[in-house]
């Protein structure tokens, strides 16, 4: 698997990197958080907009931005509207989800944008290939809040976002049983070993699945997601303790 360097963080090497998640609903609450992470240690910022009051609006998305990037300064920025579809807060048309990640990658304001796999082939590629243009990585993701799919599934949906050309694929499931969480770490291992050429991202979701992300060092996930306020997804643990954890798993291998 190769690795991948967004400003100075390296992705697929070491110790799982920290993303944290901003979900402010007014660009006060937005950047107010943002001015906590200045002691927080993390890798990765993820603004999600779909929290954000005038998300509709491109010209207070890019002003929002502005000032992300004035505080957050050298730490790569995640853009991401998740979609109802997949567990986020609000619902949007696909032309408009287009030309939003299109746009914001425009700005040269963001490192990475997120873009929902199942959005349709031609949508998703249409954005890829905007955000490679203008220096912008794409993380194509799935989210899905109802089940655990067999690992083979995964594996089909996570090799389908690196076919389409995404930076980084990533998935997200949700655990019924344990074997549930087995199954997402086993489909993690096979993609890793077997098919990928980019560094992934997997996870179980809610307290069931919280080993998974502890564990990518181990199993070939190559960042996890901590909260530092309000988490944006079930399962997501307090920063400080995460960082605990893939220490203590990091010294051991």
């Amino acid at each position: 698997m190769n690795t991948l360097k967004i400003r100075n963080v390296v992705l697929g090497e070491g110790k799982p990197k920290i993303c944290v998640p901003i979900v402010g609903i007014t660009k006060e609450e937005i950047i107010e958080q943002a001015k906590t992470l200045k002691e927080v240690i993390l890798d990765v910022v993820e603004w999600r907009v779909d929290w954000f009051e005038g998300v509709f609006e491109l010209d207070k998305v890019k002003d929002v931005l502005g000032d992300l990037r004035k505080e957050l300064k050298e730490l790569p920025i995640l853009f991401t509207f998740r979609t109802s579809n997949e567990g986020g807060e609000k619902s949007i048309e696909v032309k408009e989800y287009v030309n939003l990640n299109k746009e914001v990658a425009s700005t040269g304001l963001v490192d990475l944008v997120d873009v929902e796999v199942f959005t349709g082939d031609d949508e998703v590629k249409e954005i890829i290939e905007w955000a490679h243009k203008s220096n912008v990585k794409v993380v194509a993701s799935n989210h899905d809040f109802d089940k655990t799919p067999s690992k083979g599934d995964i594996v089909s949906r996570l090799r389908k976002m690196q076919d389409l050309g995404a930076d980084i694929p990533k998935i997200a499931v949700m655990p019924k049983c344990k074997l549930d969480v087995l199954e997402l770490l086993e489909a993690t291992v096979i993609m890793n070993e077997q098919h990928a050429t980019r560094p992934i991202i997997t996870m179980s979701m809610a307290g069931q699945g919280l080993i998974s992300r502890l564990c990518g060092e181990v199993f070939g996930s190559c960042l996890t997601f901590g909260a530092v306020a309000k988490a944006s997804a079930p399962g997501q643990i307090n920063v400080e303790e995460l960082n605990k954890v893939l220490n203590i798993i990091n010294k051991s291998l």
